[in-house]
């Protein structure tokens, strides 16, 4: 049996945004905003810098998290909330959406959040 051969660079990039478009249109679906290039929810651009969903006005007001972004097959949480949280603008949390091939999404945030986000749908 031989070895597998190594993802393309452009292949792991189109991993990565197909990842990214899916949570764009998972936050738009549960705002009733539209997503794409020109709207308030968007996917940003592999290679720039800032959080990887992109929230403008109301989707921000509505959804204040630092989107970040991996679907990756080797997992490095500490670093990924680094970069979440070097992300973060004020009144913003962090939160971390993950996938592996053939595995189910994940999403990592802090757990105080977490906690917060439960009392008030408890109240």
């Amino acid at each position: 049996m031989g070895k597998k051969k190594p993802i393309s660079i452009a292949a792991r990039k189109a991993k990565g945004r197909r990842f990214q478009q899916w949570v764009a249109q998972k936050i738009s679906d549960l705002l009733g905003i539209p997503w794409g290039k020109d709207e308030l929810i968007a996917s940003r651009e592999m290679g720039q810098a800032g959080t990887d969903i992109r929230l403008i006005g109301e989707a921000k007001k509505r959804f204040p998290f630092a989107v970040e972004v991996k679907n990756q097959e080797n997992w490095a949480f500490p670093a990924w909330i680094k970069q979440a949280k070097s992300n973060q603008e004020s009144n913003m949390d962090w939160l971390l959406f993950v996938k592996k091939n053939n595995h189910e999404e994940i999403v990592v945030l802090n757990a105080e959040v977490f906690f917060k986000i439960l009392r008030e749908l408890n109240d």
